[in-house]
């Protein structure tokens, strides 16, 4: 039950091995008519749970194991199979040794990375598997190698990694990506929120476009509701040219009045260090509490050396 609680699936009854249960769906809802249309079966032994959701429009099915790995289908792996469309189902495991080693080298503790339910891709060549949840459910995930190279689900719906954390706060922090949100954990934050896909190499000259045309920053809109209510909001992005860059759009859509920058300490003469899990990894988990804590308004703060460009086509991953 622990397990299936972490996906949005909650058995409103002890659930006894060998029976059958109809559940709300976290996924649909159930439907227009609010039905209970997911199907749930915890097997005699107890090794696993499995479930469908019999919603037309919905169809979401998987399997969660007791020892941690889950199997889902996601609504847009599709392939084609002989002229028709059939979904793929993803396998996710607990990490291994193998990751768990390198996100130690990061300065990720197992217990932060528990705590973010992250995860690895079945098989030889295991990727981690950032998870995305709201209201307690999965809804996404967002794939990363030990080499950089990151993957979403086409189709997969964008919004800010880690967004159930800041549902109370009167304060948040944004970074760059999902790694710099799980080192300014270490460092103490909670309330730290990382936009989906990385940052836009240089600023737009266009004004900001309509909630319905803003598609490059639809994570925001989609929370809008719930970034009105804070008061502050730290913007922790990356030191070179796009992480300005992003913190500056995210800006002028959140207001300046209410946003503080993040001046990232200097490293020698002339760079500083790019960003929250470099700073962690090599000044440690007190420096970036303090670079955070010192941040400042972001109207007074210089972006002259801010570059601009007509578009926001190209967008980088952080690191």
């Amino acid at each position: 039950m622990e397990k299936m609680d972490l996906i949005g699936i909650v058995c409103d009854e002890q659930c006894t091995p060998g029976k059958y249960y109809c559940l709300l769906c976290p996924k649909c809802k159930g439907g227009r008519l609010m039905e209970r249309s997911l199907s749930l079966h915890v097997i005699p032994t107890g090794d696993f749970a499995m479930w469908r959701c019999f919603q037309s429009e919905c169809g979401w099915a998987g399997r969660i194991f007791a020892d941690g790995r889950l199997a889902f289908n996601e609504f847009s792996r599709t392939a084609k199979l002989f002229g028709g469309t059939v979904k793929k189902s993803l396998i996710l495991e607990p990490l291994g040794d193998e990751l768990i080693t390198y996100f130690s080298k990061r300065m990720i503790s197992q217990e932060t990375l528990k705590r973010n339910v992250v995860m690895q891709t079945a098989g030889r060549q295991a990727a981690i598997a950032f998870t995305y949840r709201q209201n307690g459910q999965l809804v996404g995930c967002k794939y990363r190698t030990i080499n950089k190279k990151f993957w979403q689900a086409k189709g997969t719906e964008k919004l800010f990694y880690g967004i159930d954390d800041i549902n109370d706060a009167d304060e948040l922090i944004i970074v760059e990506g999902e790694m710099d949100k799980l080192s300014v954990e270490e460092a103490g934050f909670l309330n730290c929120i990382s936009v989906p896909g990385g940052a836009p190499n240089k600023v737009s000259t266009n004004a900001v476009a309509s909630i319905q045309k803003d598609t490059a920053y639809q994570y925001l809109w989609s929370c809008k509701d719930l970034l009105d209510k804070v008061p502050r909001v730290i913007l922790a992005t990356d030191s070179d040219e796009p992480g300005q860059a992003l913190a500056e759009e995210l800006a002028l859509r959140l207001g300046k009045h209410r946003c503080w920058r993040v001046d990232w300490p200097y490293k020698d003469d002339f760079n500083r260090f790019k960003d929250a899990n470099e700073i962690l990894m090599q000044l440690g988990a007190d420096a970036l509490k303090k670079a955070i804590e010192d941040a400042k308004s972001y109207q007074l703060c210089d972006t002259d050396h801010i570059q601009v460009e007509g578009d926001l086509e190209s967008f980088h991953e952080p690191s």
